[in-house]
């Protein structure tokens, strides 16, 4: 199979060793997936929020400005970034796998097509090694995000199973209500969390949310990446032409910041509206033990169940509550991290 006959000439996949490429992959995913993530992440409180009140009798916000303007009256700066460690090591564990896995992904579907590793793959090829690597991270993101998720809702859980959980995790009551958020409240943290995850329903119920989890990232990825590179090869083709050089000689290493910043905007806006009712799904799902506990006994949310739920509630605006403010941040969370990753790879290459 040809490479498109318009197709930028890519750095060769097997340039420098496996091993040198992996880590990079790994440290540079990981430092732009950090920065990207103290940026957007009271944005990213905000939709699991108004995700996780969509099974509920009585809205807790009217919109996305709401809840950031009732979490900064009633919780101050430090209730924006509330659960903010998980994602954190979410996002250094997410995009290095993603990166990691992408370049890994292209070199299997050459090896399976027998392609050259020098050969440049079509957009498909591409669309189709991005949706591999979303499915492959899926697994290590769904324990991260549903610590996020339970932690980004701990402000909104009534009084007495705040009481319960605090209580379970150091040994004293919580005497605080809601509705007086000034009084101080010993809230678990991630660690907390995490443990009694582990001790209420073992090791698979770290993995709750992994159906809806698994569906984002692999549609995501695919969407992630195919259109970050059709972006970027455009771009850099209209400057070569604009430059009157021949697209042939232009390079990966070649794009420039503004590319950069363009196309993974772009990426970013069609990775979160791709799938985006999976992701309001995954939220209720893990955050439904917390605002809207199940009788003892009886059978534990599933995906298909959960999504029928909540398309009865309320339709597609249910399923796609939050939507407008994750698109949003997004866009220049998404540009953050392609200006990051393909900065360093240019600077270290």
């Amino acid at each position: 199979m040809e490479s498109p006959p318009d197709a930028l000439a890519w750095d060769s996949p097997d340039s420098g060793s496996a091993a040198l490429r992996a880590a990079k992959d790994i440290a540079f995913g990981s430092i732009a997936g950090m920065i990207s993530k103290v940026f957007e992440h009271p944005f990213d409180l905000t939709k699991v929020r108004l995700q996780s009140q969509v099974l509920d009798s009585t809205a807790r916000f009217s919109g996305p400005v709401d809840c950031l303007v009732k979490t900064w009256k009633n919780e101050g700066l430090r209730g924006l970034y509330r659960g903010l460690p998980a994602p954190i090591v979410g996002a250094m564990a997410e995009n290095a796998s993603l990166f990691v896995s992408y370049s890994e992904m292209q070199n299997i579907i050459r090896l399976v097509n027998a392609q050259p590793l020098s050969q440049d793959l079509s957009l498909l090829q591409l669309g189709l090694a991005g949706a591999g690597a979303g499915a492959i991270t899926s697994f290590f993101l769904t324990p991260i995000e549903l610590v996020k998720c339970k932690m980004q809702v701990q402000m909104l859980i009534p009084t007495t199973a705040a009481t319960t959980i605090s209580s379970s995790h150091t040994g004293s009551g919580a005497t605080a209500s809601l509705s007086s958020p000034s009084i101080p409240r010993n809230l678990p943290g991630p660690i907390s969390v995490f443990m009694n995850v582990f001790r209420t329903t073992g090791f698979r119920g770290l993995w709750l949310g992994q159906t809806a989890t698994f569906i984002r990232e692999t549609g995501g990825g695919a969407a992630w990446f195919a259109s970050k590179e059709y972006v970027a090869t455009q771009l850099m083709k209209r400057r070569a032409k604009a430059s009157g050089t021949s697209s042939s000689k232009i390079n990966r290493k070649d794009i420039t910041p503004m590319e950069s910043a363009i196309s993974g905007a772009c990426a970013g806006a069609a990775y979160n509206f791709a799938l985006f009712p999976a992701d309001s799904v995954k939220s209720a799902m893990q955050t439904e033990e917390e605002l809207r506990p199940r009788a003892k006994g009886a059978p534990g949310a599933t995906f298909f169940g959960t999504f029928k739920e909540m398309y009865r509630a309320q339709g597609l605006r249910g399923l796609y509550a939050g939507a407008g403010v994750t698109v949003a941040r997004s866009i220049p969370s998404s540009a953050i991290i392609f200006l990051i990753y393909d900065g360093l790879s240019t600077r270290f290459s």
